[in-house]
């Protein structure tokens, strides 16, 4: 196939597009030490529930806008969905009331619902022979927008107050309206598309492989929620300040983004399982030095634990998509969405564990959790790489 006709300044747009949404996924988060002292009371387990009503309607129902987009393909949806999260999230500073915090937030997770399995596909049918490697950049694409979350979002806060949530509206009309100019027209095709009953027989033949591919994920993602829940409350514990935390925060989810896209270009020599499966038992040690040690090092070892926690991201979307081929916007909603939504769910245990223990024993919990995924990962079907199939072949 001819790569030339890879559409890069599309998947450009698109992979932008990402980056921002993810910033938005990363929004609350960084609210969370502000609210403590708005909300008297607020404790790890309302942060975690607010965290969690974001993260719940945005995973969940994941699966079923990719089950929609593989039919209807709408490429408005992508757009539309980046505008309604901006503008819930863009409220959540003005309200007053606790219960109506937590229903912005759910409102807001639709939003990214919507953007991410549409976006996906449009990745998928632009990216030609190289789907991989694009996806690779895409997904780090995002991973730079979370770690831009604590970078740009702290600050805001820390100098106009939460009350400034409101500008954060502009930078979504801005992207929603290249989406709109730019992104590429609904995809027509001669195929007709499957129905249920072929995507549950289809969902069937690949279960055991997908169950340990959701498990891993789910695994992983509650670390990895858990840890943008907690780690700006711990290092408030810690007496660092807020824009101290944040640098911390960034510097991991950065290097996170880093790693992901070394982590797609390794799993293409490896294998997709057999980078899952290192990466994810390499990441607790690290963690664990991050807490052993101080200064730089300390710093060095936190970049290289949310490296090695980041580097299968996008490696097990691709993971997903050859077990079910046919049905790729289902498949990115099943890992971006369901399976990370389950192990977000599990964040308010983690906050629940905050309070009981104390933040550092939530903290030590965290660590602990990426060996568990990377033990999972054995269950996977360990499938040759495409490009050492066309050199056996």
């Amino acid at each position: 196939m001819n790569t030339a006709k890879i559409q890069y300044s599309k998947i450009g747009i698109i992979s932008i597009a990402h980056m921002l949404n993810d910033l938005y996924s990363n929004y609350l988060p960084q609210m969370l030490p502000f609210l403590v002292v708005l909300y008297q009371g607020f404790t790890a387990t309302r942060a975690a529930i607010v965290v969690s009503a974001f993260s719940i309607t945005s995973s969940f129902t994941q699966p079923l806008f990719g089950y929609f987009m593989d039919r209807q393909g709408k490429r408005w949806l992508a757009y539309i969905g980046t505008l309604w999260m901006a503008t819930m999230l863009s409220l959540t500073g003005l309200v007053q009331n606790y219960f109506l915090l937590v229903v912005l937030a759910a409102l807001a997770g639709l939003g990214t619902a919507v953007f991410h399995p549409q976006a996906s596909a449009m990745v998928n049918r632009l990216s030609m022979d190289r789907k991989a490697v694009i996806l690779s950049v895409f997904v780090a694409f995002g991973n730079f927008g979370f770690a831009l979350g604590p970078l740009l979002l702290v600050p805001l806060f820390q100098t106009f107050g939460l009350s400034a949530t409101v500008v954060t509206i502009i930078p979504g009309i801005i992207v929603a309206l290249l989406l709109f100019l730019f992104s590429p027209q609904d995809q027509t095709s001669a195929n007709v598309p499957p129905t249920l009953g072929v995507v549950f027989k289809t969902l069937r033949a690949s279960a055991k492989e997908l169950t340990a591919i959701v498990g891993v994920i789910a695994v992983r993602s509650l670390a990895y929620t858990g840890l943008l829940t907690i780690l700006p409350l711990y290092f408030k514990y810690k007496s660092l300040s807020n824009i101290q935390a944040s640098h911390l925060v960034t510097i991991m989810l950065a290097a996170g983004a880093i790693g992901g896209v070394i982590g797609g270009f390794i799993s293409d020599y490896f294998g997709r399982k057999q980078l899952i499966i290192g990466s994810l038992i390499l990441s607790t040690p690290l963690f664990f030095a991050f807490l052993l040690t101080n200064g730089i090092l300390s710093t060095v070892f936190l970049a290289l634990a949310g490296a090695a926690l980041l580097s299968s991201f996008s490696v097990t979307v691709v993971a997903a998509q050859e077990a079910i081929p046919d049905n790729k916007a289902l498949a990115a909603g099943i890992t971006m969405g369901f399976a990370g939504g389950l192990g977000s769910l599990a964040v308010v245990i983690i906050g629940r564990i905050g309070d009981v223990f104390g933040l550092p024993a939530a903290v030590a919990v965290l660590f602990g959790l990426p060996i568990i995924a990377g033990f999972l990962g054995f269950f996977m079907k360990n499938r040759q790489p495409a490009r050492l199939q066309r050199q056996t072949g």
